[in-house]
């Protein structure tokens, strides 16, 4: 069975041995699904509304004033002083402008960091279930990953084993990749369950990477970059975008953020995939960084509401339902309404039988018996389209 997150796995006969297995992803996949049965897209993670109004005309300004050529390769210097703004604002985190590289979304960050960092052989510690892309840029660096499974627990959430995690850690571990708030679990990672993490970096002299991208997508308490811990800052590359953060998912404007040496070698690698993007782009990223604390604490709220909404259908479905921390991604255990079913065979009838796409969760594990009956519903959608999908479900499986 393929390690990576796509259902299917033949083997293409011009492809390097590295990305053998890395077909199309899961997220295309039930997506034409979706598109083929006219069903409502619960899989796929991308909201169905556009972001602020205020966003928009920046960059209808910019493109109206002539910034349509190559910006900057660091990024202009206005967006990167956006970035340090917002990390001084939320975590009160000191980031000096010259310290950040924009990218063309945190998947070019992750990748061009992966590139720059390591050697052929090295190993890569993350979590699983582990987002697609994960595995693809590290075998693209010639490094293996190896992973960590987070446990359902019966209390809801997905547990953190600290001795699993140190037993992970091997001579070629090169690096630790977190994603905190989590994907596809909706896990986020505690202050303890942080320092311990940082704590084994420090004295095994590993690098941290970390997607942030949900960082404002956290719904009981608050997102704490790890990079703010003590003797961290050095140790960490810092990722996140305003594709999640703003609903501009196709805009594709990311970033990374670590000490000089360190970017710069990223750089090397970001300069050779992409060069520079997003020039008018970057000026509305700019005005989005700069809104107001009603607009963050709004998207909170109103995603929060929406975790709800479709949470209620889901438990009423007879599902049983971690409720997430943060992202906007839910996931349930389909055992109870279908314990003969994986997920994956669960999801590809789903559409047919209920007129809704989700994403099995399997097929974000590295062994995929892990989390064989787990299935990945998205619930950043118009309230009208949750309530849809949540009827449907109800009525086919309540």
């Amino acid at each position: 069975m393929s390690d990576q997150p796509t259902l299917t796995s033949k083997r293409q006969p011009h492809l390097n041995s590295r990305l053998q297995g890395f077909g199309t992803t899961i997220f295309a996949e039930m997506s034409a699904l979706a598109a083929k049965t006219n069903a409502i897209n619960l899989g796929q993670g991308f909201p169905d509304t556009d972001g602020p109004m205020e966003i928009i005309e920046a960059a209808v300004e910019a493109l109206r004033s002539g910034q349509n050529q190559y910006p900057p390769g660091p990024g202009t210097l206005e967006l990167r002083q956006a970035i340090a703004d917002h990390q001084e604002r939320f975590y009160g985190m000191a980031v000096d402008p010259d310290h950040v590289l924009v990218t063309t979304g945190a998947t070019e960050a992750l990748t061009a960091t992966m590139l720059a960092l390591c050697e052929t052989g090295d190993e890569v510690l993350t979590f699983d279930p582990t987002y697609d892309s994960y595995g693809a840029a590290v075998a693209m660096a010639g490094a293996r990953l190896r992973t960590v499974t987070l446990e359902p627990s019966a209390g809801g959430r997905f547990a953190f084993d600290y001795e699993r995690f140190e037993a992970g850690i091997s001579p070629k571990t090169r690096a630790v990749l977190l994603n905190t708030p989590h994907n596809p679990t909706g896990k986020v990672f505690t202050d303890e369950e942080l320092g311990l993490i940082a704590d084994s970096c420090r004295r095994h002299d590993l690098l941290l990477i970390t997607d942030e991208v949900y960082e404002h997508m956290v719904f009981s308490g608050s997102h704490r970059p790890v990079a703010g811990l003590e003797g961290m800052a050095d140790r960490t590359v810092t990722i996140s975008s305003a594709g999640k953060t703003f609903s501009f998912t196709g805009w594709k404007i990311g970033w990374a953020i670590a000490r000089p040496d360190v970017l710069s070698a990223i750089r090397t690698a970001k300069q050779f995939l992409t060069f520079v993007s997003g020039a008018p782009f970057q000026p509305a990223v700019t005005t989005g960084l700069r809104l107001g604390d009603d607009y963050y604490n709004g998207l909170t709220q109103q995603l929060r509401d929406k975790r709800d909404l479709l949470g209620g259908y889901l438990e009423q479905s007879g599902f049983n339902v971690f409720t997430p921390e943060g992202t906007y991604f839910t996931v349930v255990d389909i055992d109870p309404v279908a314990p003969e079913s994986d997920g994956v065979a669960f999801c590809l009838s789903l559409p047919e039988r209920a007129g809704v796409v989700a994403v099995p969760a399997q097929v974000f594990y590295k062994d995929q018996s892990e989390g064989s009956s787990l299935v990945r519903f998205c619930f950043t959608k118009r309230d009208e389209i949750l309530i849809e999908a949540g009827e449907r479900l109800r009525a086919t499986f309540g």
